[in-house]
């Protein structure tokens, strides 16, 4: 018999398989047109300045995308889900009517948060390979630090939806949270061309630490920023208290 978080990975996946058709344009589509786009046409001027970091644009810019990409498959995936499963479709009450427990319930749900976000950054890394942004070699290297940052943005929101009464303070997070962070943490370019003031602040970002080892990953010069073990120990702190705060607070909330 499959352990308890195996069955909620599958159960996940069947779901999933149903309903992937409505995530194709956020998951490849958006990522796609945007690093075409954005190496095309705005790498075109900023090569013909210099270039970032010794290399193109798009060298820069694609594993920024892919980091950034993570971060908001994993948003989608730990907000509205986990609402549902808790308040709307009642999945989650149903699935600790059988010998699931929480912690199964939440290593099976970043088990399979895992799994979609190795799927995306795959296609996406092949498109990064196919337009010229990295070798083929680098540019799949680089989709495990972006898996590394989904995950450390997917645990924490999913512990703190698990505390919310509605869903209500969910767009507020994509407004004012998720959206800042990538437009600030180095995604389209160097965090020194921020304000003086805003630079120490791009630091507090986990998004950040993503780009930065996702760009060593893809082999951009002058990453990471910071030793890689740093931006590498922010985003497993941020896993692995998210994951025991998921558990704690959606046992509070299975309990109400």
């Amino acid at each position: 018999m499959a352990h308890p978080t195996l069955r909620v990975v599958e159960a996940n996946a069947r779901y999933y398989r149903q309903t992937w058709r409505g995530s194709v344009i956020s998951s490849f589509a958006v990522p796609l047109f945007t690093l075409v786009a954005m190496g095309s046409g705005l790498g075109r001027l900023v090569n013909e300045s210099g270039g970032v970091a010794g290399g193109t644009f798009v060298a820069f810019l694609a594993p920024g995308l892919l980091a950034a990409t993570a971060m908001t498959t994993a948003a989608g995936e730990a907000s509205y889900p986990v609402v549902a499963g808790i308040k709307w479709t009642k999945s989650f009450h149903a699935a600790l009517a059988t010998p699931v427990g929480v912690s199964d319930l939440v290593y099976g749900l970043f088990g399979w948060m895992g799994i979609r976000l190795l799927f995306n950054l795959v296609i996406y890394a092949a498109i990064m390979a196919a337009v010229g942004a990295a070798s083929w070699s680098a540019a799949m290297l680089a989709v495990l630090p972006a898996t590394l940052t989904g995950l450390a943005f997917g645990a924490p929101i999913a512990a703190w939806v698990s505390t919310l009464e509605s869903d209500a303070a969910l767009s507020s997070l994509f407004r004012f949270g998720i959206m800042p962070l990538f437009l600030f943490s180095g995604t389209f370019f160097p965090i020194e061309q921020l304000p003086d003031f805003l630079e120490p602040v791009a630091f507090l970002s986990p998004l950040f630490h993503g780009v930065e080892l996702t760009r060593a990953a893809a082999g951009v010069p002058g990453s990471p920023h910071l030793l890689w073990w740093i931006h590498a120990s922010v985003l497993v702190a941020l896993v692995v208290v998210g994951t025991i705060a998921a558990v704690r607070n959606l046992d509070k909330a299975m309990r109400k």
